[in-house]
């Protein structure tokens, strides 16, 4: 796309607003010896690659070719697992979200695990710049004998880069629910003075990375222990298990300790992330 715009309407700052619109819809299917793309939709900047490195899994890779999101940018991203299928996508790189003069980026995220299948869902650290602005939902259905794993970061600001949030919108909606029935729901709202409610106790601690981990799963219950003896180092982090799901929080200084945690947490729990997804 080209935009035309004079010099006077640069200085009148009436420079053209362009929001990316991107949607990716996956669907996969077993197959005799794996899992393949069965069917696949991409609009916009979205894109899914699929490096075929894993024997029994079918990894898959979210490009976003717009470089980052920005204010008033939508992105919708579907991963659907069939019967007995196997499924992990990461992303190629940190997604960046950058300042925003007022409109949210709006992200919607849908996952469904058919019968026996299995869903890690595991994209690279999600960076907030000043002034981001940012309403995320995502919404997962999981059959009673499948499994899901959502590992989600967040990183406020670069400290290598010297960056700080000190005002923005990050607000998140997780719902999951197995075999019909809503097991999850999760909502965290920081709106107004970031720097500020980090900085509590209850909150981050002054932690500037912060991430979840959820699993569902028949067993998820049986792998607390191991994932808990995986936390050391700098940071803080808990678990709990319950009702066949495991939960986990983790809080680190910055994003490289936060993601080397995370390479620690989901190895524990037999979820190693593809290929993408390294230090």
């Amino acid at each position: 796309m080209s935009v035309n715009v004079s010099p006077s309407e640069l200085k009148a700052g009436l420079l053209p607003s362009l929001r990316a619109h991107g949607a990716v819809r996956l669907l996969a299917r077993a197959v005799e010896g794996g899992t393949e793309a069965h069917e696949l939709a991409e609009s916009g900047p979205l894109r899914l690659r699929f490096p075929r490195l894993a024997d029994d899994m079918l990894e898959a890779i979210l490009i976003n070719t717009a470089g980052g999101i920005a204010g008033g940018d939508r992105l919708d991203v579907m991963i659907e697992a069939g019967e007995g299928s196997r499924v992990a996508v990461t992303s190629q790189a940190a997604e960046k979200v950058y300042r925003s003069t007022g409109p949210a980026a709006r992200i919607s995220l849908r996952l469904a695990a058919g019968a026996g299948a299995r869903v890690d869902w595991l994209p690279q650290e999600t960076i907030l710049f000043d002034r981001a602005r940012v309403v995320r939902t995502l919404e997962a259905e999981v059959a009673a004998d499948a499994q899901l794993t959502i590992c989600e970061a967040i990183v406020f600001g670069r400290t290598a880069m010297d960056e700080r949030v000190r005002t923005g919108l990050w607000r998140d909606r997780w719902n999951i629910r197995r075999a019909g029935r809503l097991v999850f729901a999760d909502a965290l709202a920081l709106d107004g003075g970031i720097d500020g409610m980090l900085t509590r106790p209850a909150v981050a601690r002054g932690a500037l990375g912060v991430a979840t981990i959820v699993q569902v799963a028949p067993d998820a219950e049986t792998r607390v222990d191991a994932l808990r003896a995986s936390f050391s180092g700098e940071g803080e982090a808990g678990a709990s298990a319950f009702d066949g799901m495991l939960v986990a929080r983790l809080i680190a200084p910055d994003g490289f300790i936060l993601r080397r945690a995370l390479l620690d947490a989901l190895e524990s729990i037999g979820c190693a992330p593809p290929h993408a997804y390294t230090l």
